[in-house]
């Protein structure tokens, strides 16, 4: 049975009501004859008035509203494009990037908000790139001595040698100098399986060694062109005990 296409006939069109109550008066508020009488209504600033003629500065009024609209659609404080924040450095390393800004235009960072993101960078991320250097710096140097000693297991045992040696025979200061190189290590083994004399120990007469004795460890090839970290240590910590001031 087909269906009756009668019952689903449109309504009639009625013409839109009037605005206003059911008695077709005007809604309460500004008389919708207002700016045509030569009045400002009170929702129009005065900047957008023209006295003289009675009438609306629509020009001025089209020209506000596109500079608002932009505002809105890039964010208060956004340059135009990346190359317009001014950064400044607090750290020559950390200096404006062209990619780094151009990711911050197009997140909408404000010249402000970039200059934080920079300063942050160089507040708390070189720390910790140093400490992260540092770390590989020696697991690279620890890797040397292993095998400069014959393998991981050898140098285990090698080190606690030379560390027990270190602190019983040299100044916590030299020790601590020394314990942090590869160089430096290998100098305290030369030391502690040489039975080199024992100057950093004091045992020169007094405790204290005496200039000659300082001059005689310069004059060292291992001192002025070798640079040998136990030997420098040496001469560095006899001018220390011998000029104490």
């Amino acid at each position: 049975m087909s269906e009756n296409l009668l019952e689903h006939a449109p309504a009639a069109k009625t013409a839109p009501a009037p605005a206003g109550n059911a008695s077709g008066t005007p809604a309460a508020g500004i008389a919708p004859d207002a700016i045509t009488a030569g009045v400002r209504p009170d929702y129009l600033p005065e900047k957008f008035w023209d006295g003289a003629k009675g009438e609306a500065r629509v020009e001025a009024l089209a020209r506000s509203y596109a500079e608002l609209e932009k505002k809105l659609g890039t964010g208060a404080g956004v340059p135009a494009d990346p190359s317009g924040y001014r950064i400044e450095s607090r750290d020559e390393v950390i200096v404006a990037d062209p990619e780094v800004n151009a990711l911050l235009h197009k997140a909408g960072f404000s010249q402000a908000q970039a200059q934080i993101v920079y300063d942050l960078a160089a507040e708390r991320l070189l720390p910790m790139i140093g400490e992260i250097a540092a770390r590989f710096e020696a697991d690279g140097q620890t890797e040397r001595l292993a095998r400069q000693f014959g393998g991981e297991e050898k140098w285990r045992e090698v080190s606690r040698q030379i560390a027990a040696w270190g602190r019983a025979n040299l100044p916590q200061s030299a020790f601590g100098a020394l314990a942090g190189t590869y160089e430096g290590v290998v100098a305290m083994h030369r030391m502690m399986i040489s039975g080199e004399p024992g100057l950093l120990r004091g045992e020169t007469a007094g405790g204290t060694p005496t200039e000659a004795e300082l001059e005689g460890f310069m004059r060292d090839p291992r001192y002025w062109r070798d640079h040998e970290p136990g030997i420098v240590a040496r001469v560095v910590e006899g001018f220390k005990r011998l000029y104490p001031g």
